[in-house]
């Protein structure tokens, strides 16, 4: 499942322990391994080998150019929402014809970036978007391929906040809406219609609702080849998902011996977009423990990472594992694990019943490479933490540590003012 394992009573990445690791760079820090990273990765593309899908990870579950650099180099394409993921996808080389473009919000600068890039696709998500694309890559000379994204109405059984497939949900388009852009594609000349997208959310642990989502999908297919109708590509998102507490999610080989005869089906080129199953559980967040705290009704273990590292705990109500650096006899008890901003919703667990820790020890959170930087933030003025990718028996800083200057960066005085 991922490369963090004690050896010794003292919790280690791969060949380095963790502890060596915050002596040279400081608490708090994002720590990957490389090595589960391309396991996840591999672990798909050898289930779906079949259907011989483009595998484009989906970069909003973690950006850091390292990482991106990391599956680039193993062959995946990027899954991109924003023009500053496009920024990203650049920088680290990937073939543009290997770059699809989701998001409800499209600007018009980001759609003219897109196209001059050149990407595979762009992941249609409204009428409106449609026309405004069809106008921009006319006034620009381009004519790309474009997949409509529909909404199949499906309940992907996971938190209301990370479901993307209901028809209450902003995303992508009923089928009587999409079918109507199929039969009407002389009204969009600079677009070719080719494909179809559905993501339906994240964090599914069963098959079902996919399973749902893409026979809804295939038989739209089918309607629209048999009026005559040119479909080429079908992407079935990401939204796999992984262990945090005692989930059972299926594994990359039960979900693709449930979807591959379906796809096989189609006919049609398959694409997926991981993100989660891919990074989640290779990465942790390594912060250090600052006071034990106890008062007549709680005991604290407050830390030097609050919720502006990591948001996931106070945002979805998650469960991470939170475990020592070094494993001790020390009694255990029941703690809040908390951190040091002025909000009561600044916590990473509670009422968690672990060996009480001396202050100055480190602790992990674990399961923190999805969804983890990527939603920092510098909120109460807080520098961002480092990030480190351990490759075998080194690490390196591959995001250096925030600082005060970089806090205030882009901020301007008023001479007003002065």
């Amino acid at each position: 499942m991922h490369d963090f394992k004690y050896k010794n009573n003292r919790l280690y990445c791969e060949g380095i322990a963790v502890a060596e690791i915050a002596k040279k760079v400081g608490t708090p820090f994002y720590l990957y391994s490389r090595k589960t990273i391309i396991d996840h990765y591999r672990k798909l593309k050898t289930a779906f080998r079949e259907v011989d899908p483009l595998i484009c990870y989906s970069v909003k579950a973690n950006s850091s150019l390292a990482i991106l650099k990391v599956l680039v180099n193993e062959g995946a394409g990027l899954d991109i929402v924003s023009g500053g993921e496009l920024y990203r996808a650049r920088r680290v080389g990937v073939d543009p014809k290997r770059i699809v473009y989701a998001g409800v919000g499209k600007t018009q600068t980001e759609i003219d970036a897109g196209l001059k890039a050149g990407i595979l696709f762009f992941n249609v998500e409204s009428l409106n978007e449609l026309y405004l694309l069809n106008q921009r890559a006319g006034a620009l000379n381009k004519r790309p391929y474009a997949a409509i994204r529909v909404n199949p109405n499906v309940s992907a059984r996971t938190h209301k906040y990370i479901t993307t497939g209901r028809h209450e949900n902003k995303f992508g388009l009923d089928f009587t809406t999409a079918r109507w852009i199929f039969f009407n594609s002389n009204k969009f000349p600079h677009v070719r219609l080719r494909g179809l997208h559905v993501h339906i959310g994240s964090q599914i642990v069963n098959s079902g609702p996919f399973l749902s989502a893409i026979k809804k999908v295939r038989n739209f297919v089918v309607g629209l080849k048999g009026l005559g109708v040119k479909v080429e590509y079908l992407n079935i998102g990401g939204g796999l998902g992984i262990i945090y507490k005692d989930e059972r999610p299926q594994t990359a080989d039960e979900y693709a011996r449930v979807v591959v005869p379906i796809l096989k089906d189609t006919g049609l080129k398959i694409i997926l977009e991981p993100g989660r199953f891919i990074v989640g559980n290779a990465g942790i967040l390594v912060t250090r423990v600052s006071y034990v705290k106890q008062t007549k009704n709680k005991n604290f273990i407050i830390v030097d990472a609050g919720m502006s590292d990591f948001i996931r705990p106070t945002l979805y109500e998650a469960y991470h594992e939170v475990l020592p650096g070094t494993k001790t006899r020390a009694r255990t008890r029941k703690f809040d694990v908390v951190g040091p901003i002025c909000e009561t919703g600044d916590f990473f667990a509670l009422n968690r019943k672990m060996a009480e820790p001396a202050e100055g020890n480190l602790l992990a959170v674990m399961s923190a490479g999805a969804y983890g930087f990527s939603m920092s933030s510098n909120y109460n003025s807080r520098v961002k933490p480092c990030e480190v990718m351990v490759v075998a028996k080194k690490s390196f800083v591959i995001r250096k540590r925030e600082g005060c200057k970089d806090l205030v960066r882009g901020e301007v005085l008023p001479t007003a003012l002065k």
